[in-house]
């Protein structure tokens, strides 16, 4: 496939659309530009954030999640359990 663009005076390119089409990106998406001798090749850098392949990855490390008022009755518990006396 090839197609043009053209770049602009602050160093802009337009992706035509049949290589967004083929790349698979859209708005918010990264590209990376490489140079390979005379050429440039532009390829889609990976679709998911860290945040989501950390989540992939180590979810059955994360603990449970806990509701507001589990959280401030391990404190008060905490608290209690600090201060009680003997």
């Amino acid at each position: 496939m090839s197609t043009q663009s053209k770049l602009t005076a602050q160093g802009q390119v337009s992706v035509p659309a049949a290589i967004r089409r083929a790349l698979g990106i859209g708005p918010g998406s990264v590209i990376a530009w490489e140079t390979e001798g005379d050429r440039v090749v532009v390829r889609r850098v990976g679709r998911h954030s860290s945040a989501e392949i950390h989540q992939a990855l180590f979810a059955s490390l994360m603990p449970a999640t806990k509701s507001d008022q589990d959280l401030k009755a391990g404190i008060a518990a905490y608290v209690r359990a600090r201060h009680a006396r003997d």
